[in-house]
């Protein structure tokens, strides 16, 4: 059975995010916690990666070693940042469906 983590990361706190999001997302994955981290990015969390170049060089190096990013194309587009996502790699697309299918499939989503 596979080991799955899926991050619901709302928060722009940057500590929050450094220390608990980025910290144990990318760690899942170097240290073999999880075979697979999902982090979907949704509304104050979008803008904290486009402004801040420190969370975004984390986020860069989260989604090269293998933590799968996605951003909510809804958000983005209203805040106007979604080429900043797009070119650190994060994909971006309406979500609500990806959030939805989370949710029915019963699994643990951790939210932040």
């Amino acid at each position: 059975m596979s080991k799955k983590a899926k991050i619901l990361w709302t928060t722009d706190n940057k500590e929050t995010a450094l220390h608990m999001v980025c910290l144990y997302a990318h760690n899942a994955i170097l240290k073999g916690w999880m075979d697979e981290v999902e982090v979907l990015v949704w509304g104050a969390s979008q803008r904290l990666i486009a402004e801040d170049s420190e969370v975004r060089a984390k986020v860069e190096a989260m989604i090269k070693d293998g933590v799968k990013v996605v951003a909510c194309l809804k958000c983005a587009d209203t805040m106007a940042i979604t080429d900043p996502l797009q070119t650190c790699g994060i994909d971006v697309f309406y979500t609500g469906e990806l959030l939805s299918a989370w949710i029915n499939s019963g699994e643990t989503i951790l939210s932040i």
